[in-house]
């Protein structure tokens, strides 16, 4: 009986130009789509924002900046920031280190937790604060007024900014930890290093970049918090002012959007600083 065989299957070379030609074209298609829908979104703003900012001239623009209030709202805002920032380093890497490396009753919740102000309204958050620690809340009768107010006061709007930037460290250094295992750290503690010095010498080198990314998030992202601040702070003018109310209350209040554009510019720029060097760290991360 024959043998029958049967010839592999070929592809003309007009075939293969043809499906390679459709594919460049969706590739290309995808490309465009990304662009115009990044340009329209994010670029064309900025570029308006640029151009507005600077139309009055230079003079403007620094005079904007020299205000007494707009400085002040600076002072206020990198305050503030630099507390929420501190604060969410610090338990950021204590609940990240809970949730990767223990197991124990409510683990579920507490990281279902974490994610609860990406889900919730700046706004909403701010008005839980207020219902709270205001005046007639649940703690109004101790922090309401006084020395230990938090409505109101910068302890309140670090309260909100902390809470608000707070999955940011935390979801930016378990997955760190979870690749890593415990290996080093359980050689080290039968070494006997105690808990300092092997999150010292172990675990802190394994999520510096990670973490140095994680911060650089927090901060753009404390010092560009609008909302649940709004709402705390009770926008008091060279008080608790910060520089995204000062924004808002140029534009609404005093009807300068020149010294509005000003603010606004800055802020801009520190958040492209922020998103510039969390590129260059998970860039080196990567490595």
């Amino acid at each position: 009986m024959a043998e029958v065989t049967f010839a592999p299957s070929q592809v003309a070379p007009g075939d293969r130009r043809v499906r390679k030609a459709r594919a460049t074209t969706a590739s290309l298609s995808m490309r465009t789509v990304a662009l115009l829908y990044i340009a329209v979104l994010v670029l064309v703003p900025v570029v308006i924002l640029f151009y507005r900012t600077f139309q009055p001239g230079l003079s403007s623009f620094f005079s904007a900046l020299s205000d007494p209030y707009a400085q002040h709202a600076f002072e206020v805002t990198f305050i503030v920031g630099a507390w929420a920032v501190a604060i969410n380093t610090l338990f950021g890497v204590a609940i990240a280190m809970l949730l990767a490396r223990h197991d124990f009753p409510g683990k579920s919740l507490l990281n279902a937790f974490i994610d609860l102000p990406v889900a919730v309204s700046p706004i909403v958050v701010g008005l839980a604060f207020v219902l709270v620690f205001g005046t007639g809340g649940w703690f109004g009768s101790a922090f309401g007024s006084g020395p230990l107010q938090i409505i109101g006061a910068k302890p309140g709007m670090v309260l909100v900014t902390v809470f608000l930037s707070l999955p940011l460290v935390v979801r930016a250094v378990i997955p760190v930890l979870e690749q890593a295992g415990t290996d080093q750290e359980k050689a080290a503690n039968s070494l006997g290093a105690s808990w300092f010095t092997t999150f010292r010498r172990i675990t802190l080198p394994i999520i510096r970049p990670a973490l140095s990314y994680g911060v650089v998030l927090c901060t753009a992202r404390c010092i560009g918090e609008y909302g649940a601040v709004l709402v705390v702070s009770n926008n008091l003018l060279g008080q608790t002012e910060t520089a995204p109310l000062h924004v808002y209350n140029e534009i609404v209040q005093n009807q300068d959007t020149n010294a509005a554009y000003a603010v606004a510019f800055v802020l801009v720029l520190i958040a492209f600083a922020a998103i510039l060097l969390s590129a260059y760290i998970r860039k080196r991360q990567a490595r």
